[in-house]
């Protein structure tokens, strides 16, 4: 199965992942990814050279979308744009409490617009930057393949 490009705002959510160090790579194909509030840890795997990922989030394996945590990683290995100075803007967010409570991405992204104005950041710079790398997240054809993510938790 492939995976479909994900909500345009998880190039946001895992951009705020660079941002607060909430990914640690394991080796040059897995990674571990907290959640914004700390309750979840997520196994991802990613290999470029087969285009096989699977992650253990929500989004991924249930949703069948490239989840946040693979865009994560793809920006921690250079493969997707980051930018320092939204991600600094982006720093301290608890996606999981927005994404609960508001129900709906379009409000947690209006919602995200207004921290990073008010932390100085045009919204219409984040705007750009979410656009320019969704464009390449939907470029990408990865086949999930969950029993990497198996391995390596056994």
């Amino acid at each position: 199965m492939y995976l479909r490009p994900p909500p345009k705002i998880k190039v946001l959510e895992a951009l705020s992942t660079i941002a607060d160090e909430r990914i640690r790579l394991l080796n040059d194909n897995y990674a571990e990814v907290t959640s914004s509030d700390g309750s979840r840890k997520y196994i991802v795997y990613v290999d470029l050279e087969h285009n096989e990922v699977c992650s253990t989030d929500n989004g991924t394996m249930l949703r069948g979308y490239i989840g946040y945590p693979i865009i994560a990683m793809l920006m921690l290995k250079g493969k997707l744009p980051v930018n320092k100075v939204i991600a600094t803007a982006l720093k301290g967010i608890n996606w999981r409490e927005l994404n609960e409570k508001y129900k709906k991405y379009s409000i947690v992204e209006e919602h995200i617009k207004k921290i990073v104005s008010r932390r100085g950041v045009n919204p219409q710079l984040v705007d750009m930057f979410k656009e320019r790398v969704y464009v390449l997240v939907k470029r990408l054809k990865f086949k999930l393949n969950p029993e990497k993510c198996r391995e390596w938790l056994r």
